[in-house]
């Protein structure tokens, strides 16, 4: 069976991306249950709450201790990958599986601190002083990675702590031209230093640079008639398209750094942080900016991080923006130790690109859940009270509307709105006693009213059930003075009772000598009209039950020999009066109380 999400979820559910990323459900104190991700949030995690979900006992409590979400987008899956990995590891949900070797995706690192650097595959990044790109997330890509580097680049495999630890001769990669032995002075450190540039330069997706220098050596080589080295490098250059770029999930380098992402939309903004501790993105933090008017966005990014970031502890030595805020040089020297960075490309442009991505979708999902769409300008709920008057929201209210068929059969009903939705379990239905009023000599909408009214505030107070918040009625002035003198009748004064107009839809109210004329697209209007036409329906139906069993009982009783007894009886065994006639003398005679005679005499007279 689907189960309903919790309110915070659900307003969230609305404004959930198409887009790859991680979902966090956390419970009610806020700590984090479980981590996950998905290929598109927007499917992934409203299938938390459908049918086809598992029906674990374990998910089963995972549900019921839902109580929040929060979603971070991400460029690729594989980063989405990446992210919940980091994530697990930094709030051990309980929901999760726990890795106990803590495993974590591997990394190539070049050791840039080295004098003479080398290239090696990592799972942590502990090695100081280098530059790590990574992680893979597809161990064949980072195998097929470092095949071309070590194809295109002659860079050391050697463990000697060059140049202090050397060998005396060279080792058999130098005679097989994969190295070309710095560590006994074959090739120059300068010279060395120049390839790990080009080794940092491909490893950083530079790969224009790397193919024009790559096409070069493929041209001499085949100048040169080696053709089993041209062979090679052609290869390698097809390889060029294939590589998956280094994720930007983590920060190229290691170390800490937070990264701010900013987004608008008229008067409201939200300023975010990704926080990246050894490497890795540990969490996001953000807030939003209402009533804006007419200030800059370089004011907004410094009030943010002014008011927000500045005093927050733990914060990073290096700081990525999107740009420059204002008064950048006085938020520099309230907090000395942090270096500000606005990149132009790079790992920290993408980090702060992802940092905008995340702002923005929790803008538009912030502005989903305040109903500032255009599908929904506001909530009707506050309107409504707003534009009556009220002192209090109508999170619950009440609208009764008359129905007469024909002149007779005149009913009443009552449906209950509860935070602007129908709640039908609260509907009413009323058989109207007293149909002709005393002067008029037909129906009567004035008396029905007071009786509808009567009935259900004095069965409702003896009951000691809650009272709605506002009463609607299906009229003009005179049903509107006749409900609240009912009011005042049963002892509730005090409760707001208006009336909604068919004809210029005009709304009267208790005191007021106009007509209140709320705009046609006014979402306060809307909410009434709604009410107030399923009013109509839930009594015109009734209405029309009524006449149908009405129609069924008089043509009964017509035949000889029937009572109310065996009309029941008739009615209970086949629905309806067509069902009746469609019967067979045998299936009425097998009643009790019947005989062969009596069903022919009834079906004789039926037909």
């Amino acid at each position: 069976m689907p189960e309903t999400p919790p309110s915070a979820v659900e307003r969230r559910l609305a404004g959930l991306p198409d887009q790859p990323g991680v979902y966090l459900w956390k419970d009610a104190e806020g700590e984090v249950l479980y981590v996950g991700k998905a290929k598109r949030l927007k499917y992934r995690v409203r299938n938390y709450f459908t049918a086809d979900f598992s029906d674990s006992p374990k998910h089963r409590l995972l549900r019921r201790l839902i109580a929040d979400l929060e979603t971070i987008v991400v460029p690729s899956e594989p980063q989405a990958l990446l992210l919940e990995n980091n994530l697990i590891k930094e709030h051990h949900p309980r929901f999760n599986v726990a890795l106990r070797d803590d495993k974590s995706y591997p990394s190539i690192v070049v050791t840039v601190g080295e004098p003479f650097p080398r290239v090696l595959v990592v799972r942590r990044p502990d090695i100081p002083r280098s530059r790590y790109f990574g992680p893979y997330t597809d161990v064949g890509v980072l195998r097929r990675t470092l095949r071309i580097i070590r194809r295109l680049f002659t860079v050391r495999t050697c463990q000697y702590g060059l140049p202090d630890d050397a060998p005396d001769r060279p080792c058999l990669e130098y005679h097989i031209h994969r190295c070309l032995a710095p560590c006994v002075g074959l090739q120059p450190q300068a010279d060395y230093r120049a390839m790990i540039d080009d080794v940092l330069a491909f490893l950083e997706g530079r790969t224009v640079e790397v193919r024009a220098r790559l096409r070069e050596r493929m041209e001499e080589a085949a100048h040169r008639l080696d053709y089993e080295r041209a062979a090679d490098v052609r290869n390698s250059i097809r390889w060029l398209d294939q590589l998956e770029r280094p994720q930007t999930v983590e920060l190229v380098g290691g170390g800490d750094a937070d990264a701010v992402g900013y987004a608008r939309d008229g008067e409201d903004a939200v300023g975010v942080t990704l926080s990246v501790r050894d490497g890795r993105v540990v969490s996001r933090a953000h807030r939003f900016l209402e009533h804006l008017a007419e200030e800059p966005d370089e004011a907004i990014l410094s009030a943010f991080l002014v008011q927000y970031y500045l005093p927050r502890p733990g914060r990073a030595r290096k700081v990525i923006l999107p740009f420059p805020p204002a008064d950048l040089e006085s938020m520099a020297q309230l907090a000395p130790d942090s270096s500000w960075i606005v990149p132009q490309r790079g790992v920290n442009s993408r980090l702060v690109e992802l940092a905008d991505q995340n702002a923005r979708h929790l803008l538009e999902s912030f502005r989903l859940e305040s109903f500032e769409t255009e599908e929904r300008v506001e909530d009707p709920v506050y309107a409504l009270g707003r534009d009556l008057g009220l002192t209090t929201a109508p999170r619950s209210f009440i609208c009764v509307d008359i129905s007469t068929s024909q002149g007779r059969d005149t009913v009443g009903s009552l449906v209950w709105f509860e935070g602007g939705r129908p709640k039908k379990g609260e509907y009413r239905k009323f058989k109207i006693i007293k149909e002709r009023g005393p002067e008029i000599g037909g129906p009567d909408d004035f008396a029905a009213i007071r009786e509808v009214i009567t009935r259900y505030f004095t069965r409702r107070q003896n009951e000691g059930k809650p009272l709605p918040d506002l009463v609607v009625i299906d009229g003009g002035k005179g049903q509107l003075g006749v409900a609240a003198d009912a009011m005042n009748a049963v002892g509730l004064p005090h409760l707001p009772v208006v009336s909604l107009a068919k004809r210029d839809e005009e709304v009267f109210r208790l005191g007021q000598a106009e007509s209140l004329k709320l705009p046609r697209r006014a979402p306060s209007l809307k909410l009434l009209q709604r009410a107030r036409d399923e009013a109509h329906r839930f009594a015109v139906s009734f209405n029309r039950a009524r006449g149908r069993s009405r129609t069924v009982t008089s043509e009964l009783l017509s035949v000889p020999g029937i009572g109310p007894a065996r009309r029941r009886v008739l009615l209970e065994r086949f629905g309806s009066l067509a069902g009746v006639k469609l019967a067979t003398p045998e299936e009425i005679a097998s009643l009790p109380g019947f005989s062969t005679r009596l069903a022919d005499r009834i079906l004789n007279h039926l037909k």
